[in-house]
């Protein structure tokens, strides 16, 4: 099994392909669609090199793995689809919760389903999924949000958010019916009790004090130097620093516009049917200066949600 990472610096994220090169069965897991939000454009250049390292390598795409739905950047699942229509795009059967939670908070269709059906496939914890030579395990760690999922292959696992680089710590639990608490134990009660041995590859890696790219580790290395959760650290000192630190963390800049597409498996809106023009939702907060006792603007601010 081989291991082709693939960053994308305005996001910081890894993508991966994995492949067996005796075989040529592979899979990417985690691909970026490009998106500019001032202009509100996107591109397939992130795309188009992972297209171009699998047909440079003449490999064979089964699978397109999501570790969760992003909040951070909108998937290119469709795009590499598009470029292997027969790989399937796959991601832990718990979206069904994050769809039915952004469903009511982005005022989606009522025709937007909440079963998962927009995927091709809907993995279960402790499923084995076979791409041709290659077998991964899947292993839900909920926390960032309830569909994360890990995917275990040979001596290798791919952790997405749950795990950064030691010198990154972990994943925020702010969102949506995420939870430190769960975190906490999806990674000392699922990941932290793999071999040592096990090499660890992150969904982001934001190069703390500007060090060089990093994106590898060993499950050995986490337990022992993970600056949010070494493996001495107890669940409730974890729950309170982590609460503690997402209170202070601002939203991700493209929250509203990954989540919406993400949960429909990378999938943009459709157009408008007077227009081509295809339109997010963006939800907007109302800032109104209360009116003081003497008649005049001022005092407390108060925010409407609408």
């Amino acid at each position: 099994m081989e291991v082709q990472a693939f960053y994308d610096d305005a996001t910081s994220t890894l993508t991966y392909v994995v492949y067996d090169p005796a075989s040529q069965d592979a899979v990417v897991i985690d691909p970026v669609l490009n998106y500019d939000p001032a202009p509100s454009t996107t591109d397939t250049r992130s795309v188009d090199e992972v297209i171009r390292f699998v047909e440079g390598s003449r490999l064979r795409v089964h699978f397109i793995l999501e570790t969760h739905a992003h909040a951070d950047h909108l998937s290119g699942s469709q795009a590499l689809k598009k470029a292997f229509p027969q790989a399937q795009i796959a991601i832990g059967a718990n979206i069904t919760e994050v769809q039915k939670t952004f469903k009511q908070a982005f005022d989606l269709p009522a025709a937007f389903k909440t079963d998962g059906s927009q995927f091709d496939r809907l993995l279960q914890d402790g499923e084995i999924l076979r791409a041709g030579t290659l077998a991964l395990e899947v292993i839900f760690t909920p926390g960032h949000t309830p569909a994360d999922a890990a995917y275990k292959m040979g001596d290798a696992i791919f952790t997405g958010d749950c795990l950064f680089m030691p010198d990154s710590g972990t994943g925020r639990c702010d969102f949506p019916a995420g939870s430190a608490r769960e975190q906490y134990r999806s990674v000392t009660e699922r990941l932290y009790t793999l071999p040592e041995q096990t090499r660890v590859f992150v969904g982001h890696d934001y190069q703390p004090g500007g060090r060089d790219l990093a994106f590898e580790s060993t499950i050995g290395e986490q337990k022992r130097g993970n600056v949010h959760l070494p493996a001495d650290r107890s669940e409730e000192a974890f729950v309170k620093f982590r609460t503690e630190r997402d209170s202070t963390l601002s939203t991700p800049k493209l929250l509203f516009q990954s989540v919406q597409v993400n949960i429909d498996a990378g999938r943009l809106p459709e157009p408008s049917p007077t227009s081509s023009v295809r339109y997010l939702k963006i939800p907007v907060n109302l800032f109104q200066p209360a009116t003081s006792e003497d008649g005049r603007p001022g005092g407390e601010i108060t925010e409407e949600t609408v």
